[in-house]
Formats: C-alpha cells, structure tokens, sequence
C-alpha cells in the first residue's frame, strides 16, 4: 500500500507538470490548428529564467524565501509569455495562412533557435537550481509526502482553475472559443482576432515556465535540453486528453504521470518513455479523439 501510495503521489506531481504544458499545446491548436513543437522549449526558457532570477535575488543558496520564490514564479511567468507572444508575432503570424506544413516546419525552427540560444546564453551543463527545498513532509499510509510536493500540486491546481475560470467567463476567454469555431466569422464580427491569438499564446507560454520554474525547483538541475522530451510526452497528454480540449489537456498530464510512474515502478526507471510513447500509439490507434475530445465532421 506504501508503495502505490507513493507512486500515485509522484505521479500527481510530475502529471501537474505535464498537464500545465499539454494546456499550451491544445489552446494553441484549438484556435490555430498548430501543432506548436516549441512549446516544449519555453518550459525549458521558464526553467532557466527562474533560474537566473533566483540567482540574483537569493544567491547560491535558498535566501529567497517563499515569498520571493513565488514572486520569481509569476516574473517568469510575464517574462516568458511575453516571449512566446513575441514568438507568435514574428514567426507564425505571418503564416497562419499558408500551408500547415510551412508553419509545422518554423515551429520546429523556432525550437531549435530556442535550444541553441539557451545553450549559448546559459551553457551546454546541467546548472544546478539556486534553491534548497526541503524534504520535510507527512506520512501516508506509509508513504512520504513531502510539503513541496503538496504546495507544488496545489500551485498548478491553481493556474489550470484560473484558466478554466478565464477560458468559460472572461470576455476574452469567449472570444478565444468563438475564434476557434469560426474565424472567419469572428473577423466580420469585429473581434481582434491576432490580438486574441497572442494572448492564447502568451498564457500558453507561461504555464509552461511555470511548469519549468517548478519542476527546476523540484529536480534540482536544469539542462538546453530539457524541454524536448518532456514537449513531447505533453503533447501526449494533450492527445490522451483530446487535442484541443482543456479539460482533457489536464486530465491527460495527470493520467499519463501516474502511469508514467507505475511503469516506471513496475518496468523500471529505463522505460519510462517507452510507457509513455507506447500509450500515445495506442491511443493514436483505438481512439484518436483521445478521452474528452470530440470527433469532429466537415462539411463539404
């Protein structure tokens, strides 16, 4: 009981994680029909900011305090959306347009000039987080569960409430569902539709540096290269889920980290990917609308 205790716990946190980057994958498709491959890169973009800003303001050590770990999250969570914003801007706006192959095509470019460009700036080393937190926590049934790990999971809880809240009763949140029937439509009616577009972006860019400012914290080390597979396993979240549904998007991050972890458990550490691709081709195959998502027909 220990055992599946602490699996599942382990799992909730790193499916938190997953799930607060599959948001930005399935936001970004439901408006644009983009399959944003760099999303991934601006998890690992929010890592590496929050590493710097926890550099200046407490140092080498855990000096920041909580407070200042929280106020280094939402910064990094302005800094990077607005990267992601500038992103779309410069080099898919230009091409909504055109051939989905072309847009494919720079988002996998501007993922590499991400990886590159981080790896210039910050090196090609694991950096080692400028933060100690501590292993103190309670015993379930045996298991340990630390308090970071709850406050981490009640932090990404929160974001993916804030965006549900946003998406079903803000007028902006309207708009975005509107443009992602009909854009068209959408232009005739008078709605800003780039303007709307950026800002699905920019909320998409920063759950996912907050997914990668928390997952520093928790893993301790941060790498250039870090945010490519951890882009595809969310993307399998968002098809687990159901591309382009929300509620799937969190459902899928959360399923897929605690099977991760049981496989992990049971297979060993060296196949957690295999579990987690594995589960993707099976789902590509008995159900690609995924659990949540809708079969969509168009007509002619």
């Amino acid at each position: 009981m220990d055992i599946l205790v602490q699996t599942l716990v382990d799992g909730l946190v790193i499916g938190a994680f997953y799930s607060l980057i599959a948001l930005g994958y399935t936001m970004v498709f439901g408006i644009i029909k983009l399959l944003n491959f760099a999303h991934g890169d601006l998890y690992m973009l929010g890592a590496f900011v929050g590493y710097t800003l926890l550099s200046v303001l407490g140092g080498d050590s855990s000096g920041a305090g909580l407070m200042g770990i929280l106020i280094v999250l939402l910064l990094t969570m302005v800094i990077v959306g607005a990267i992601g914003m500038g992103i779309e801007r410069v080099a898919y706006r230009p091409l909504l347009l055109a051939p989905r192959l072309s847009i494919l095509i720079t988002a996998i470019g501007v993922s590499l000039f991400l990886e590159n460009g981080s790896m210039i700036v910050w090196g090609a080393q694991y950096q080692v987080y400028p933060l100690q937190l501590s292993h103190d926590g309670i015993s379930l049934l045996g298991a340990k569960i630390t308090y970071v790990q709850i406050g981490l999971v009640i932090i990404s809880a929160l974001l993916m409430l804030s965006l549900h809240l946003f998406i079903n009763r803000s007028l902006y949140g309207k708009a975005m569902r509107a443009i992602a029937l009909d854009q068209t439509a959408c232009h005739l009616m008078g709605i800003h539709v780039h303007k709307v577009i950026g800002l699905t972006f920019f909320i998409g860019a920063s759950l996912a540096a907050g997914a990668g400012t928390m997952a520093g914290a928790y893993y301790g080390t941060v790498n250039f290269m870090m945010g490519f597979i951890i882009g595809l396993k969310a993307f399998t979240a968002a098809v687990l889920g159901g591309i382009g549904s929300i509620p799937g998007a969190m459902l899928g991050g959360l399923l897929l980290g605690m099977m991760e972890t049981a496989g992990t458990f049971i297979f060993g550490g060296s196949w957690k990917d295999v579990v987690a691709f594995s589960l993707l081709i099976l789902i590509l195959v008995l159900k690609p609308t995924g659990i949540m998502g809708e079969k969509v027909t168009e007509r002619m």
